[in-house]
């Protein structure tokens, strides 16, 4: 991602479908609590993607096991049989938010059951935690932790380097890690329950970003980078004698150890002036490749080279693509083509403009082609064509002028893996999505490959704002780096995010509550308009005019009835406005910085909030009062809202644990505020449909409630409060925003800090409900001949995974199913994905999500699922569907 994701996070931090329940994180001790609980079923509003992709991990031993991670959104585990991601680190809670920073993922390829993940966002003080080794033996459907006694850093610069984490592919109780920030290299002998500093390892690393920077973001030492074997120095149940390690040093970038680990040097005849990003090593051939940039990324490098070390006579052979006087990028996404293990490539990972740059090699690197070339320029020939239908907004809206193109390849590239059983399949992270390939070797044939997204179920938007209208489309949401989009289909992906401008990060939107199509957002941009108007519900915008100063896109508020705006902008005071923001005025009585809220009643009242002040205007904006309330936090980390049909009714939350800190409420327009004694810690605050015989809107918040963090609900104005998440469905950092849906009772929208928009429905019908695609009614029943395959994909102690098919093999068409079975072993099924499901005793039921509703006959549909079992874990003896029995295959 862009630099303001970085931004995003300290601002916020500093003060796949997913149905049924995902992985967990093993608690140590959980607190106890009498609170009341409802049965969620939690999804993401669907984007794909949205995020920088910086590590992808193939299993070298099973076929199609493979993993992701992300930089602020966790790890993914890829599920073949519906090319989707599952997530594996929604369980990381509150408390440890910054573990869902993955700096490295590694793959047991002795035991696939068996993954690991090195946890921990920021190496300075906007992470309070220390970094920390997760461990799973299934796969990530659970994990346990061993914290470090240091920090790490996946959103650090340095961070498309690696992996830092690497099993020993002979003694898979032997694991290594790089540390940053001088802490050196790590190493488990116990399957990663405990870690200790290789003492003797001579080099900590030295390269820093930027030594002037005082925050310690860019003038952390990038440490150690990776680590690769030698599989062949080994034999099986032996710690492989060849270790090779990358350190962020440009005159001694790579070390090696030739007795397991006992002892180190720097590699002679290594070349110097640049970082290796990469090192893979072709053991079948003896060479190790190694991707160098003189930068340490993921944003800069303006030269690299390749190079090529024949492991048995130590010789090094430049092999670059490209001549280092014309390259203007560092190189990474190295990869070797295990079937083929002459076949490499690599990517100009820092060549923004005009796209990134993939080179391949079928000879070890003697000669290269590219992706593209320039005929003459700035015409260019590719070697590929790009289908992002599944993924519009990748466009970004552009109409480039040669020689770019739209979509772009990519950007930020640091990571490129071809498929170790499939040479056809590549699969390579960039800023904004992941995008892979089937038929990769059409590239060697004259032939031309398909380029997709492969990220379906992979979210990772950092949320700042959300808000869901009476009417109109049920969400609209305000992101970092890719803007915000409108949902009219919580179940499909928009067409494309807002435009018009297109802001790098929105971070404020407002509708006015008696007429929703008029729509506001405020938000950053390079050069440019940092406000914008829609009078259609946010499908088209149109820009406003800047007053001056304004320097980031701050609060906005609209007025009830749309006729004006309040907008408290970075670099300048409150402004007001009548009309579509052509002028401005500035508001007198209130600070700059204020958070800007309207009252949903009178359209002449707007709110403000500013270091442990409220205020009050009557006038439109044009003066504020500062309110006698007393007891309200002292600081900024204050987010409040005024309840829809009632002037005057406001709500607050927000805090600091060495102060005030929690949820007040206001009848009086804040005149003055009561504290709920209930609710300990409070951070956002929104609004839904009441239940069924309320007098009063549903209260959804993130909060601290009887000693426990969650996502909780309240259908009594905050009398009593429901938990509505569990342990295994967290998501980190949540305090961004909340908003209820005022049509679906019950249904809640989350943000998170890089795992998109999450939104839950209650099992609780008796309030109301709703599906995912906001519509209700019957669904007619399938009727004709069905056919199942049931087939146990993986199984572990505890645990097992599986997938089904269910196939059409009547004459007409279903525009729903409902898929019934009876488990014979009492099994329970956890995660389930490409479905919902309910489980009643061994009873189970899985129907379809909005998407694949529709099944054509002669067509089939998927979905898989992990679960629990105990002795035995036989497969169901009979399914149904419609009431009929389906053949079993």
């Amino acid at each position: 991602m862009r630099r303001t994701r970085i931004l995003t996070a300290v601002l916020a931090l500093a003060a796949g479908l997913l149905a049924g329940t995902p992985p967990a994180l093993a608690a140590e001790s959980p607190a106890p609590t009498a609170l009341a609980a409802d049965t969620y079923t939690w999804k993401n509003a669907r984007i794909d993607g949205g995020g920088f992709v910086p590590g992808i991990v193939f299993n070298r031993t099973e076929k199609n096991l493979a993993y992701a991670r992300t930089d602020i959104g966790g790890a993914y585990r890829w599920q073949e049989a519906t090319k989707t991601w599952t997530p594996l680190l929604d369980s990381v809670g509150w408390a440890d938010w910054g573990h869902t920073g993955v700096v490295s993922l590694a793959s047991d390829p002795v035991a696939p059951d068996k993954v690991y993940a090195a946890v921990g966002t920021y190496t300075n003080s906007w992470d309070p935690t220390n970094g920390a080794v997760l461990r799973s033996s299934n796969r990530g459907a659970s994990w346990q932790k061993t914290d470090l006694p240091f920090k790490l850093g996946g959103n650090m610069p340095g961070r498309g380097m690696g992996e830092r984490l690497a099993v020993d592919p002979n003694k898979d109780s032997v694991l290594y890690l790089g540390a940053p920030s001088g802490k050196g290299l790590w190493r488990s002998t116990d399957s990663g329950v405990t870690w200790s500093q290789v003492t003797n390892f001579p080099n900590v690393g030295t390269y820093v970003q930027d030594p002037s920077d005082t925050s310690g973001y860019a003038s952390d030492n990038q440490g150690i980078v990776w680590v690769t074997f030698d599989e062949s120095t080994g034999t099986s149940g032996n710690a492989t004698r060849t270790v090779y390690v990358g350190v962020a040093d440009t005159a001694n970038s790579v070390y090696r150890s030739t007795d397991a680990g006992a002892t180190w040097s720097r590699v002679a005849g290594q070349p110097t002036g640049y970082l290796a990003h990469k090192g893979v090593l072709d053991a079948k051939n003896g060479y190790l490749y190694l991707a160098y940039s003189d930068k340490g990324g993921p944003y800069d490098g303006g030269k690299g080279q390749v190079w090529r070390y024949a492991t048995a006579s130590g010789s090094w052979t430049n092999i670059s693509p490209v001549a280092e006087a014309d390259t203007y990028y560092g190189f990474s996404g190295l990869t070797v083509d295990r079937q083929h293990p002459g076949t490499v490539m690599a990517t100009a990972y820092s060549s923004w403009w005009p796209e990134t740059q993939i080179f391949r090699s079928t000879d070890s690197g003697s000669t290269w082609t590219k992706a593209w070339d320039y005929t003459s320029y700035p015409n260019r020939s590719n070697r590929y064509t790009m289908d992002v239908s599944s993924s519009p907004w990748l466009t970004f809206g552009a109409n480039p002028q040669p020689p770019e193109q739209t979509p772009k390849l990519g950007w930020m590239t640091e990571s490129l893996e071809i498929d170790p059983f499939n040479s056809d399949r590549m699969m390579y992270g960039t800023g904004a999505t992941l995008y892979g390939t089937e038929n990769l070797t059409k590239w060697d044939s004259g032939g031309t490959f398909t380029v997709k997204p492969m990220v379906q179920g992979l979210e990772e938007t950092a949320v700042n704002d959300l808000a869901s209208p009476p009417s109109g489309a049920p969400l609209l949401s305000a992101l970092g780096d890719i803007g915000g989009f409108r949902h009219t289909d919580l179940t499909k992906v928009p067409s494309m995010m807002f435009t018009s401008p297109t802001f790098t990060s929105t971070t404020s939107l407002d509708f006015a509550e008696s007429n929703p199509s008029t729509v506001v957002r405020t938000g950053d941009l390079d050069s440019g308009p940092h406000i914008a108007f829609s009078t259609d519900n946010g499908a088209n915008w149109f820009a406003g005019s800047d007053p001056s100063g304004v320097s980031g896109g701050g609060t906005v508020a609209a007025a009830a009835d749309g006729g004006r705006f309040v907008w408290s902008p970075a670099g300048t005071g409150v402004q007001y406005t009548t009309g579509f923001g052509s002028s401005w005025s500035a508001s007198s009585g209130i600070p700059a910085g204020a958070v800007v809220e309207a009252d949903r009643v009178d359209a002449k009242t707007f709110y403000g909030f500013k270091s442990g002040k409220f205020y009050v205007s009557s006038d439109g904006g044009a003066t504020f009062t500062a309110s006698a309330a007393t007891g309200l936090p002292a600081g900024d980390s204050v987010r409040f809202k005024a309840l829809p049909g009632t002037k005057g009714d406001v709500w607050l939350a927000g805090g600091a644990s060495d102060g005030a800190y929690g949820l007040w409420h206001s009848t009086d327009g804040g005149a003055s505020f009561t504290k709920l004694s209930g609710v300990e810690q409070a951070d956002t605050i929104g609004f839904g449909k009441a239940a069924t015989g309320a007098s009063y809107q549903t209260l959804f918040t993130s909060a601290k409630i009887g000693g426990v963090r969650g996502i909780f609900r309240s259908t009594d104005k905050g009398a009593t409060w429901t938990r509505i998440n569990d342990d295994a469905h967290q998501w980190g950092w949540t305090g961004g925003a909340i908003s209820g849906d005022p049509r679906v009772y019950g249904r809640v929208y989350v943000s998170t800090n890089g795992r998109g928009v999450v939104y839950g429905d209650t099992s609780d019908t008796g309030g109301g409900g709703g599906g995912g695609d906001g519509g209700g009614g019957t669904d007619p029943t399938p009727t004709g001949a069905c056919a199942v395959t049931y087939k146990i994909t993986n199984q572990w102690a505890d645990g097992f995974q599986a997938d089904v098919q269910l196939s059409n093999t009547g004459t007409s068409a279903w525009s729903s199913w409902s898929l019934g079975w009876s488990f014979a072993n009492g099994q329970r099924i956890g995660s389930l994905w490409n479905a919902d499901f309910t489980q009643s005793g061994t009873a189970v039921t899985a129907k379809n999500v909005a998407w694949n509703a529709n099944v054509a006959a002669g067509s089939s549909v998927a979905f898989g699922f992990t679960g629990s079992w105990s002795g035995t874990n036989a497969r169901p003896a009979s399914f149904t569907l419609g009431g009929q029995t389906c053949a079993v295959g």
